[in-house]
This record gives structure tokens, C-alpha cells and sequence, in this order.
């Protein structure tokens, strides 16, 4: 998306780009990726084009929130605070239980965000705190999706 005399590079354009192609904010403009509304319609189509979003739009709720929902593991790319909001988390770990990962510590220790995850996907046990690896409900959970799964609870 290079500016030149004969190809300039517009707001209109890049909204085009990343609503038909989220990944296209990779080359967006500094200043359009600090656009609410570009980033939104990129996450709303690629949840991992949060990646290419400015730090304040990786720490807004709504924008964070669309980018899970679409994928969970765009979670990687959100700011620690929203790793952190329970409505986001729950939605990025229902979407992808793996994402329990980039959650915070706080989370990573919350019995039902946990259950969600490991529910989701068993391996998610590998990311929950030590207290809950022990806890019976969450390893069962885990161990159903994939017997493999009880060697995280070492």
C-alpha cells in the first residue's frame, strides 16, 4: 500500500483492503492502523490482524473483543488489561481453548475459565495454574478430549 503520485493511498481504500482481506492492515499506513475503524472491520474479517493494530486499539474492549471472537488466539495481541477482562478471555478460550496461554496469571488460576479451555481444547491444561492441573473435574475434562493430556498435570 505504498503512496505514490499515482497511486495514493486513502482512508477509503484501506477500509476496502482490510474488510475484504484483514491481513492487508500489515501494510496500512502508521496512522491508519491507529483507525477504529479500519481495525475493526480488519478484525471483524481476521481476528489476527490485531497483530498489525496500534498499542491503544490492542486495548480496546470492543476492538479486543471482536478480534477473539473471531479468532481466540488474536488474545496474543491484546494489552495485558484485556488478556485480563473476563467477558474477553471466556470468549477467546470458548473460541480456542489454547489461547489460555496469553491469559493472565488471574485467569490462568479461574476454575471456569480453565474448564472452558481445557473443555475446548485438553492441552489448554498445560497453561492453568498448578493448583487446578490437580483439581479432578479439569484433568477428567482434559484427559476426555485426549488421553495424552494427563501428563500435564505433572
Amino acid at each position: 500500500m505504498e503512496s505514490n503520485a499515482k497511486n495514493v493511498v486513502t482512508r477509503e481504500s484501506v477500509l476496502a483492503k482490510v474488510s475484504a482481506n484483514g491481513w492487508a492492515l500489515e501494510y496500512a499506513p502508521t496512522e491508519m492502523r491507529a483507525d477504529r475503524e479500519i481495525v475493526l472491520a480488519a478484525v471483524g474479517q481476521t481476528g489476527w490482524a490485531l497483530k498489525f493494530a496500534s498499542p491503544e486499539l490492542r486495548a480496546d474492549r470492543e476492538i479486543v473483543l471482536a478480534a477473539v471472537k473471531q479468532s481466540g488466539w488474536a488474545l496474543k495481541f491484546a494489552s495485558a488489561e484485556m488478556q485480563a477482562d473476563r467477558e474477553i478471555v471466556l470468549a477467546a478460550v470458548t473460541e480456542s481453548g489454547g489461547v489460555l496461554e496469553y491469559a493472565s496469571a488471574e485467569m490462568q488460576a479461574d476454575r471456569e475459565f480453565v474448564l472452558a479451555a481445557v473443555t475446548k481444547n485438553g492441552a489448554a491444561l498445560e497453561y492453568a495454574s498448578a493448583e487446578l492441573r490437580a483439581d479432578r473435574e479439569i484433568v477428567l475434562a482434559a484427559a476426555t478430549k485426549n488421553g495424552l493430556n494427563l501428563k500435564l498435570t505433572a
